[in-house]
């Protein structure tokens, strides 16, 4: 295979569109607003980063309705919204009020990111969904597929993609600034909430807190003191994804956007032993990646928990927190912190002249390219279909094998078995009992599949 031969005419489709691969053979966003026309919005989940997300839709469009299990979080958001109708089911939020919306934000806990984004898109309604898309990788490949066939204007909500430094690396890299890329490593300082434990004791939920809505369409457990609600839920399987899914979505993204990271062939994990009900305190993943048209086949791998790759790979550099480094014969290429704001060229690599599509200018820049392609501009860069989806489905592979290196249980090391895997189908060819881990099976109430 020429690898060179067919990598120059990727850039060349690459240049010629001005903004990447992730929109080439794209679908556009059907246009359902002219651009003075203000935008009905929902939102699902007001707080914390949902605090963020609502505001953004408000300052962009016309608050109708916002969407919360906690009353006092809900109470406190409807100060700042004060003409948007008050739920705390999204099912009922979307029945009731369909016709006033437009778009929809979803910033829950990643258990329900799939049902209220398949809900409000199989409505029409335009979608932008707190990352990691989903929890498990059948929800990415829906969510994808569905956004799709409706035509609809998407954006997952990991903002580095918008950070012009990370696209200007994913530039360089698909320019070949560091020849062949072999191995990518990748890291992070999560979990920085409790994982690796037992469940906790039982307890009465909270007066403010709707605990059935909470779990969604997750299996019934009960409430537990401080131990899921508001932020803690990222540690536990049938909520969350652990530290892979709470971050790879950011520190992934620059190599993935670089290197087109799609459909592993295969992933294996050494992890800290778990009890497959909260995640292991530690893991380090390796992904491989077959060869595509213009770049030979690579390794990925990810740690978090504390292990980081060994520092000999940095020419005498710390280490940083957390990050990414890709490797090739040319040099090497770093990018310190979690959303690809910076990178640097070391071990002899040179940069090189690159044209990359160029984020909004002024803040909330990602948010402003999903209003841009509700408004029937271009498609914005971590769109559903194209790029998002694929995406999610890449790091949540890294799961699959962190569920198969569960061992003796919490604090016993465990290699697990190499994972092999057959993207197009969504299963693995030689691990068995992976099914439900790959695709949610959903509580009655809540629907998956249409």
């Amino acid at each position: 295979m020429s690898f060179q031969a067919n990598r120059r005419q990727f850039l060349q489709t690459a240049a010629a569109t001005g903004i990447g691969y992730w929109v080439a053979g794209g679908v556009q966003a059907r246009e359902s607003k002219s651009p003075n026309e203000r935008i009905g919005m929902a939102s699902v989940g007001v707080s914390g980063k949902g605090g963020e997300d609502s505001s953004d839709a408000d300052r962009n469009g016309e608050m109708v309705a916002i969407c919360d299990v906690d009353d006092t979080l809900l109470n406190a958001a409807a100060k700042r919204f004060s003409k948007a109708k008050k739920f705390n089911d999204f099912r009922k939020m979307l029945d009731e009020m369909g016709k006033s919306i437009d778009a929809v934000t979803v910033s829950t806990p990643d258990h329900c990111h799939a049902p209220a984004g398949l809900m409000a898109m199989r409505m029409g309604k335009h979608c932008f969904c707190q990352k990691p898309m989903t929890r498990t990788i059948y929800e990415a490949r829906l969510m994808g597929k569905v956004a799709r066939e409706q035509k609809l204007a998407t954006q997952m909500g990991n903002q580095g993609t918008a950070e012009r430094a990370l696209r200007e690396a994913a530039a360089m890299l698909r320019a070949n600034v560091l020849g062949d890329v072999s191995e990518v490593h990748v890291w992070t300082d999560r979990p920085i909430w409790p994982q690796g434990g037992p469940r906790p004791a039982p307890a009465e939920p909270p007066a403010n807190l709707h605990w059935d809505l909470w779990l969604g369409p997750a299996p019934v457990r009960p409430y537990a003191n401080d131990a899921y609600h508001t932020f803690k839920w990222r540690g536990w399987w049938d909520f969350g994804s652990g530290a892979l899914g709470d971050m790879a979505c950011h520190t992934v993204n620059l190599p993935f956007m670089g290197l087109e990271l799609r459909d592993p062939i295969s992933v294996q994990a050494v992890t800290s032993g778990h009890n497959k009900d909260s995640y292991p305190k530690w893991s380090v993943i390796t992904y491989e990646f077959p060869a595509n048209k213009w770049r030979p086949a690579l390794k990925m791998v990810w740690y978090d928990g504390g292990k980081k790759p060994d520092k000999a790979l940095f020419d005498g550099d710390n280490v940083p927190n957390t990050g990414s480094l890709m490797i090739g014969p040319k040099g090497k290429l770093c990018s310190p912190g979690d959303y690809g704001g910076s990178y640097k060229l070391i071990s002899g690599a040179t940069p090189v002249k690159v044209e990359f599509r160029q984020p909004l200018a002024g803040p909330a820049s990602h948010f402003r390219e999903w209003i841009e392609a509700i408004k029937g501009g271009k498609p914005a860069a971590s769109n559903f279909p194209d790029y998002a989806s694929p995406l999610t489905e890449t790091i949540l592979l890294g799961n699959l094998a962190v569920w198969v290196a569960a061992g003796d249980g919490p604090g016993k090391e465990c290699q697990g078995e190499k994972v092999m895997w057959d993207a197009k189908n969504l299963k693995s060819t030689n691990v068995s009992g992976l099914e439900t881990v790959v695709k949610p099976v959903y509580r009655d109430g809540y629907t998956l599949d249409a």
